[in-house]
């Protein structure tokens, strides 16, 4: 037994500016090719490290074809994605063709791509598969949570599986799940078919946290649905907000045993459960003085402020300057920004070596709406070229870059600036710099929800924020021209 492992996975903002290239998924998670993708991701918490585990754990064989990951920025351009596709797909031909062939494929997408003219990049590359491998080859794919789910991705795979946690944990144990699906498939143990429903709301990002309610009572009411017979696996995408697409939205996905009507019947169940309960997934929107003076209040540091508007790991530019604007007029101390993103400053910083002084403009550079860039008179603490490893859970097992990197500090705030878009998953960048997270009395994060795998366990209080910046929380802010119409609160 055979199976084909890899992805081209990416987050895409319609609403960003910068446009996707080949260029940034190699400067991104990187490409890997042929082994180098088990080499890579043997034993890391991602789903084709499940996938690899699978195999241990069955006993197939793994042909492995091109994995590629691109952090969240704007549409991929056409001639990129069309030689990403096709590098993939002549890859797996090769692999077809090889002794043993291919009985079965294993996909790693994320859910949300969109690249210029092809709305549904990840529904795209499941049917070019599909038109490979022939109607009895099981395709099994994995998603973000964030998927923009649509009709043509499950008709042409056999079954799909989303994480079911934010932040994502259990990618790997997704990856695991996928790869007992297909060797099920494959030993004619199971028959998956898949059905979806879509629903018309936008779910709010706190609303999503699976750690806490009410998030925790959608996942006890699914996992209790896929322990009734027949019922393979169910889950729930919240949805990617900012691609402004006719798929864009949440969905439920429902596997089942042979059994179309079921599976479609389940999917309905649920999404009707979560119709029933839609004034539940809206949260308000706090403003960044509201939530100094609250954490205040409360008494307890440090205070956390998650600028989910400019939000790196959702394809926002995180050089929005709301914050760190509020920090220094506050003449806050003890207090710091991970991260902004600004290659200007950081060649600037190393220019000027440890201990130098900028008088510089950071931020806001890429977007009016991020605001005005705001001139510090700075020293540089610390530089970097940005490698340091993942401390887990997310990503745990694996290295990452942040680009060239320097921390800035004036009169007690401090910002780490850096060149690569991702956002602070935990501490562990900042402590290569000699930042010590844990001991502060306030943190800005340029996150939603992710920071909150590595922060939240030293947390005192922690606040989402609708600082200024393009992916904005206020949904009817946003220029939407193509989304799905209506769509509550907005339009029911």
């Amino acid at each position: 037994m055979r199976i084909a492992i890899g992805g081209i996975s990416h987050e895409t903002s319609t609403f960003a500016k910068t446009r996707t290239t080949v260029a940034d998924f190699e400067d991104g998670f990187g490409l890997y090719r042929g082994e180098e993708i088990i080499e890579r991701f043997r034993g890391a918490n991602i789903c084709t490290g499940g996938f690899i585990d699978g195999a241990a754990k069955h006993g197939f064989e793994l042909a492995p074809l091109l994995w590629g990951f691109a952090y969240p920025s704007g549409l991929i351009n056409a001639a990129d994605y069309a030689a990403l596709k096709g590098e993939f797909l002549d890859r797996l031909r090769q692999a077809q063709g090889q002794p043993g062939g291919v009985d079965g494929v294993l996909l790693d997408l994320h859910g949300a791509m969109v690249a210029e003219g092809v709305d549904d990049a990840d529904g795209d590359l499941i049917a070019a598969v599909r038109e490979v491998v022939g109607p009895k080859c099981p395709i099994v794919v994995t998603f973000d949570l964030h998927g923009n789910h649509s009709e043509r991705r499950i008709a042409a795979a056999d079954a799909c599986v989303n994480f079911d946690t934010y932040p994502h944990v259990d990618m790997a144990e997704r990856g695991r799940e996928a790869a007992d699906l297909n060797v099920g498939t494959l030993r004619g143990s199971i028959r998956p078919v898949t059905a979806l429903r879509r629903i018309p709301l936008f779910w709010g990002v706190e609303r999503q946290i699976t750690a806490h309610p009410p998030m925790d009572e959608v996942l006890e009411f699914v996992h209790a649905i896929e322990q009734r017979p027949g019922v393979l696996s169910v889950s729930v995408a919240t949805g990617f907000p900012w691609a402004d697409i006719p798929n864009m939205g949440p969905s439920v996905i429902a596997v089942a045993d042979g059994n179309r009507a079921l599976a479609s019947s389940i999917a309905g169940e649920v999404a009707d459960w979560i119709w029933e309960r839609r004034e539940t997934w809206r949260h308000g929107i706090q403003s960044v003085s509201d939530a100094l003076r609250d954490g205040e209040a409360a008494g307890k540091h440090p205070i956390i402020l998650a600028d989910h508007a400019d939000n790196t790991g959702g394809g926002a530019p995180g050089d929005s300057t709301e914050i760190l604007q509020t920090f220094l007029d506050r003449k806050l101390r003890d207090a710091v920004i991970l991260y902004i993103v600004d290659s200007e400053v950081v060649e600037q910083a190393h220019a000027a070596g440890i201990g130098g002084r900028l008088n510089t403009l950071v931020g806001g550079k890429s977007d009016p709406v991020q605001g005005p860039p705001v001139r510090m008179q700075a020293v540089v603490r610390a530089l970097s070229n940005g490698d340091f490893t993942y401390d887990g859970p997310m990503y745990a097992g694996l290295t990452g870059n942040m680009g060239r990197s320097a921390w800035l500090e004036q009169d007690g705030v401090h910002v780490v600036v850096v060149t690569a878009h991702e956002q602070p998953l935990g501490p562990a960048f900042a402590r290569t710099l000699g930042i010590h997270c844990e001991s502060l009395k306030y943190i800005a994060v340029k996150s939603a929800v992710h920071f909150r795998s590595g922060f939240e366990r030293f947390a005192g209080n922690i606040f989402n924020v609708d600082a200024r910046a393009i992916h904005t929380h206020d949904f009817a802010a946003l220029p939407y021209r193509r989304r799905p119409e209506p769509m509550y609160p907005l339009e029911m």
